[in-house]
């Protein structure tokens, strides 16, 4: 909230025209000022960021990063939301993270107005959202992630799932390994598991979930104890439930 009481929205689209518009709405409204706009989902995670806006009007399907992908990243830390979009199929998606209001485009004024009614009441009662469900917020509706964004030096990165090597446990978060990246995250590993492909990746040990197309071969290292190792060479440990895992799948 600005100085002078007024509440301060991001709009985030990928169409300038539809930027445009809903700066000219949010211009119009009484008690509410621009915080910024933005291009991409990449653009709405920095600019949320350093402008701390109290809600953010946010487009669903943009290049490279979406709507949901950009939930995902700000967390708890996340704004309210209004959703803006042409495609109404992400409508219950939507309020599964609990967003204030889901319009589509195109969008006239009055119901612009409805929407930020809701989102000042949402605001005003100090209301927030489970971050569990900000958590699950990129997961695809009855699939698996396809790619993990991730908030890393002041960026963000995507990494393609099916790039990922293994990813390994560190306390509440994750290292994803692919290649010579490496990234954390901050999730736990059984989160990510949940949201993974069970026929690609296998939890091979508590701390490791392993990519089973990046499996040399596994090798006993001593008595019941085993140990994977990767195409590039890595070794990771095998727990007896592990291997069990690992030779259903196989």
């Amino acid at each position: 909230m600005s100085e002078r009481g007024a509440l301060r929205a991001l709009v985030v689209d990928d169409e300038e025209p539809a930027r445009r518009l809903l700066a000219e709405y949010l211009a119009a409204s009484p008690g509410w000022e621009l915080a910024g706009q933005c291009a991409n989902g990449f653009e709405a995670v920095k600019a949320a960021g350093q402008e701390q806006p109290d809600l953010v009007l946010l487009d669903v399907q943009m290049p490279k990063l979406d709507g949901f992908e950009v939930l995902e990243l700000l967390g708890e830390d996340a704004p309210a939301v209004v959703f803006v979009t042409a495609h109404d199929e992400h409508a219950l998606r939507a309020f599964e993270v609990h967003a204030v209001d889901y319009l589509l485009k195109p969008v006239s004024q009055d119901r612009f107005s409805v929407a930020l009614d809701r989102a000042e009441a949402r605001l005003r009662s100090g209301e927030r959202p489970p971050a569990e469900a900000l958590l699950r917020s990129s997961r695809p509706p009855g699939g698996f992630l396809e790619r993990i964004a991730v908030r890393h030096d002041g960026q963000v990165e995507v990494v393609a799932v099916e790039r990922l090597d293994f990813v390994e446990a560190r306390d509440d978060s994750v290292r994803l390994v692919s290649g010579d990246k490496k990234l954390i995250k901050q999730m736990t590993l059984q989160e990510l598991e949940a949201q993974l492909d069970p026929r690609r990746f296998v939890r091979i040990h508590r701390s490791f979930l392993l990519n089973i197309e990046r499996l040399a071969r596994v090798d006993l290292y001593a008595k019941d104890s085993r140990v994977a190792l990767l195409r590039d060479g890595t070794k990771l440990p095998v727990s007896r439930a592990g291997y069990d895992r690992l030779r259903a799948l196989l």
